[in-house]
C-alpha cells in the first residue's frame, strides 16, 4: 500500500522575488501578505503534526517565494527550524519552491545539507518568447541549466507551468508540457493563467492588448498537457488554482477559474474518449471505468452521462476492478 504523503506548507507571499511578473499578485492569489516570523513557523509546523496520522510520509514546503533569492543565511535560519523534526523521524524531507535563474552550486549544496528533497522551479513557459511577453526575466536556458544541475545534485525537481500567458499558445503549451518531461521533471503542476486586479496583465486586458482563454478553451489546451504528464510518469501536484477568499471577492477579474478545474479537466477527457469511441445509436449502454475515474466518466454535474442520453434511452456506467486509467468496457 502506498504511503500517505502530506505537506505542511509554509508561505512567504512573494517574498525575494527579483521580479514584477505580469500575472502576479501573491496577495490575492493566495489570501496572504503575512511573512511568518520563525516562531510562528514552528507553532504551524506543530499544529500540523498534532493531526496527521502515524506512518505518513511529511514534507515541509516552503512556498510562495523565491527561497532561493534570499541571503544564505537566511535560507539555513529557515532550513534549521527543521532539522530537529526531521532527527526525530516527525518530518522527512523539506520541498522549497524558486525561480530557475536563482539556482547554483553553492544554493544546492546548502539545500543538499539540510534534508531539501524536492525543488521546485516557477518555469510557467519554455518559450522564450512567451517569457519574454510574460516579464519572467528568465529564459528556456535559464530552466535547462537550473533542471541540469538540480538533477545532477540529486534532488527531485518539480516544474511548474502557467496555461495562457501573453504569446502563448495550443502548441506552445504542449511543447513547455514536453519539455519539462524531457528535462526529468518528478512532479508539476499546472496553472491555467488568470487575470488578476493589481497586475501588468490586468491593465493589458483593461487596453484590450491581452485575451485570457475561455473556459472551454483552457480544458482544451491543457487536456493533451496532462495526459502527456500522465503519459510520460510525471506526477501532476496540482490543476488550477485553490480557491481563495480573494479570488471570489473581486481579485478576480477574467480568465478561465473554476473551483473544480480539475474535475473539470478530467470530465473533458472522458467527454472526448466518449464521442470518438461511441458513436451509434443504442436502446442502453453500459460503460465500466476504473473505479477512481468513475466521476469524471460519469462527469461534472452528470455532463458525460448527459451526453451519451442523446445517444442511447437508457445509460449505465459503473466502476469494474479489473480496469485502470482510461480503460472502458461498454455493451
Amino acid at each position: 500500500m502506498k504511503q500517505k504523503h502530506v505537506n505542511i506548507p509554509i508561505f512567504f507571499p512573494q517574498r525575494s522575488c527579483p521580479h514584477q511578473c505580469v500575472f502576479c499578485n501573491q496577495q490575492h492569489i493566495s489570501s496572504r501578505v503575512h511573512i511568518p516570523s520563525t516562531k510562528e513557523i514552528t507553532h504551524s509546523i506543530e499544529q500540523y503534526l498534532h493531526t496527521i496520522p502515524p506512518e505518513t510520509e511529511v514534507q515541509i514546503a516552503f512556498f510562495g517565494g523565491t527561497f532561493t533569492a534570499m541571503p544564505l543565511s537566511e535560507q539555513e535560519e529557515y532550513l534549521q527550524l527543521v532539522q530537529p523534526y526531521i532527527r526525530s523521524g516527525r518530518v522527512q524531507s523539506i520541498r522549497i519552491s524558486t525561480r530557475p535563474d536563482y539556482i547554483d552550486n553553492e544554493t544546492l549544496a546548502l539545500l543538499k545539507h539540510y534534508s531539501v528533497l524536492d525543488i521546485e522551479l516557477g518555469a510557467q513557459s519554455t518559450n522564450d518568447e512567451v517569457l519574454r511577453q510574460s516579464g519572467r526575466g528568465h529564459t528556456q536556458a535559464d530552466i535547462v541549466n537550473a533542471a541540469t544541475l538540480i538533477r545532477r545534485a540529486g534532488f527531485r525537481l518539480g516544474l511548474q507551468m502557467m496555461i495562457g500567458l501573453p504569446g502563448d499558445s495550443a502548441q506552445r503549451a504542449l511543447h513547455t508540457a514536453q519539455t519539462i518531461c524531457d528535462l526529468g521533471a518528478h512532479s508539476t503542476r499546472i496553472y491555467p493563467t488568470l487575470v488578476v486586479a493589481h497586475t501588468p496583465l490586468a491593465e493589458l486586458w483593461r487596453k484590450e492588448l491581452y485575451t485570457p482563454l475561455s473556459l472551454e478553451d483552457a480544458l482544451a489546451w491543457t487536456a493533451p498537457v496532462y495526459q502527456n504528464f500522465e503519459q510520460r510518469g510525471v506526477q501532476v501536484l496540482r490543476v488550477g488554482l485553490h480557491p481563495s477568499s480573494d479570488l471570489s471577492n473581486g481579485a478576480l477579474l477574467a480568465g478561465p477559474y473554476h473551483s473544480s478545474f480539475k474535475e473539470l479537466l478530467l470530465s473533458y477527457v472522458w467527454l472526448h474518449i466518449f464521442k470518438t469511441n461511441v458513436q451509434k445509436s443504442y436502446e442502453t449502454i453500459h460503460i465500466e471505468v476504473a473505479p477512481a475515474q468513475l466521476n469524471f466518466a460519469i462527469g461534472h454535474g452528470g455532463s458525460n452521462r448527459k451526453f451519451l442520453q442523446t445517444i442511447a434511452k437508457h445509460v449505465v456506467i459503473t466502476a469494474h476492478a479489473e480496469l485502470s486509467g482510461y480503460e472502458f468496457r461498454m455493451c
